[in-house]
C-alpha cells in the first residue's frame, strides 16, 4: 500500500536532487554550502525516522547553522538563454501551464474518484494519505510530460529545481519547521499558559476586551509561528474556548472563523510567512525582500479592524 513514506522518500528525492544540481553550478562561490544544506534535508527525508529525537535535533540545528552562517547562495548560472526562453513562449503559448496545472488536476480528480469509485477496495492507497500521494503522482506525471513532450536535456530537471531552489534559499523548509514550532507549543501547553494570565487580567463580562485580546493574539501568534493554522490551536486554548464561547456564550462557529481569518492577518504582515512573502520576492528578484509584506501592510490592518468588529457583533450581539 502506498503511503506517506513512499512521499516522504520522493521529497528526499527531490531535495537530493537540489544538491546534486548545487554541486553541478560552478558559478556558484557558496555551492558546496547549498549541497550540504538541500543533502541533510533529503537525508532527514530518507532517514528521519531513523535518528530519533536527538538525532533530527542535532540535523535541524546543522541546517540553521548553515543558513544563519550564510554559507549559502545562488549562482549565475542559466540552462536556457533569454532568446530560447522567448523562442518556447512563442511556440507554446499558454500550453506551457499545462504541467503545472496537472499537479493540482491528478490530486483533486483522483480523490473523488478514489473516494467516490471502487477504487478505495483496491487498497492500493491508505486512506489517510490520498491526497498527499496524489499530488505526489502529479507532479511525476507533469514532470513525466514535459520529457516526452519538449524532450529537454536529462539533467534539466536537477538543474532548473536546484537553481529555483538556491533562488529562495533557507526560506523553502521555513513553513515546515514553523509547522513543528505550533506543535511544541500546543505540546508545552502555551495556550493554557496564556489563557490563565488573560483569566486574570480581564475583568469579568468584559466581552470587547477578550475580543480584542483574541484578535490581536491570533495576529501576534500567526506573525511569530508564520501560519494561522498553527497559532490557531494556540489562541483557542487560551481564549477562543475557555473565555470566548464557554464563560461568554460567544458564537463557537464565529469565534472560530473570524479567530483565522485575524490571523491571515497576520500572515500577510510578517516574514516568517515565507511561502507567501518571502518567496514570491525572491522569485520576482525584487530590490527589497521584505517588499510585499509592506504593500500588504495597509490591507491587513483595516481587514483586522473589521474583524473585531464583526466577531463582537456576529458572535455575541446577534
Amino acid at each position: 500500500m502506498i503511503n506517506l513514506h513512499w512521499l516522504y522518500a520522493l521529497a528526499g528525492a527531490v531535495f537530493a536532487g537540489f544538491a546534486l544540481g548545487s554541486v553541478r553550478d560552478e558559478t556558484n562561490s557558496k555551492r558546496w554550502g547549498n549541497a550540504a544544506f538541500w543533502g541533510l534535508l533529503a537525508t532527514s527525508f530518507w532517514f528521519g525516522d531513523l535518528f530519533g529525537d536527538i538525532g533530527n535535533g542535532l540535523l535541524v540545528l546543522t541546517l540553521v547553522g548553515i543558513a544563519g552562517l550564510n554559507l549559502i547562495g545562488r549562482g549565475t548560472k542559466e540552462t536556457t538563454t533569454r532568446e530560447e526562453r522567448e523562442h518556447f513562449s512563442q511556440r507554446f503559448g499558454n500550453r506551457l501551464f499545462m504541467p503545472a496545472l496537472i499537479v493540482p488536476f491528478t490530486a483533486f480528480v483522483g480523490t473523488l474518484l478514489f473516494t467516490y469509485t471502487p477504487l478505495k477496495s483496491l487498497n492500493v492507497i491508505d486512506p489517510k494519505a490520498v491526497t498527499l500521494v496524489l499530488l505526489g503522482c502529479g507532479v511525476i506525471i507533469a514532470i513525466l510530460l514535459i520529457f516526452v513532450w519538449m524532450r529537454p536535456p536529462p539533467v534539466a530537471a536537477v538543474d532548473e529545481g536546484s537553481r529555483l531552489a538556491n533562488s529562495i534559499g533557507w526560506a523553502m523548509v521555513l513553513p515546515q519547521m514553523l509547522a513543528s514550532l505550533g506543535v511544541i507549543f500546543a505540546a508545552a501547553g502555551v495556550g493554557t499558559t496564556i489563557g490563565a494570565i488573560v483569566g486574570g487580567i480581564i475583568p469579568q463580562e468584559s466581552v470587547f476586551l477578550a475580543v480584542l485580546l483574541y484578535a490581536l493574539g491570533m495576529v501576534a501568534f500567526t506573525m511569530i509561528m508564520g501560519n494561522a493554522f498553527a497559532a490557531f490551536p494556540v489562541m483557542a486554548a487560551a481564549i477562543g474556548v475557555p473565555i470566548l464561547i464557554q464563560a461568554d456564550g460567544g458564537n463557537a462557529a464565529v469565534v472560530g472563523a473570524v479567530g483565522m481569518l485575524s490571523g491571515f492577518c497576520g500572515t500577510l504582515m510578517t516574514p516568517m510567512a515565507a511561502n507567501f512573502n518571502i518567496v514570491p520576492a525572491a522569485l520576482l528578484e525584487l530590490k527589497n525582500q521584505y517588499g510585499v509584506i509592506k504593500v500588504q501592510v495597509a490591507t491587513a490592518i483595516p481587514l483586522l479592524i473589521a474583524n473585531i468588529v464583526i466577531l463582537y457583533v456576529a458572535g455575541f450581539r446577534l
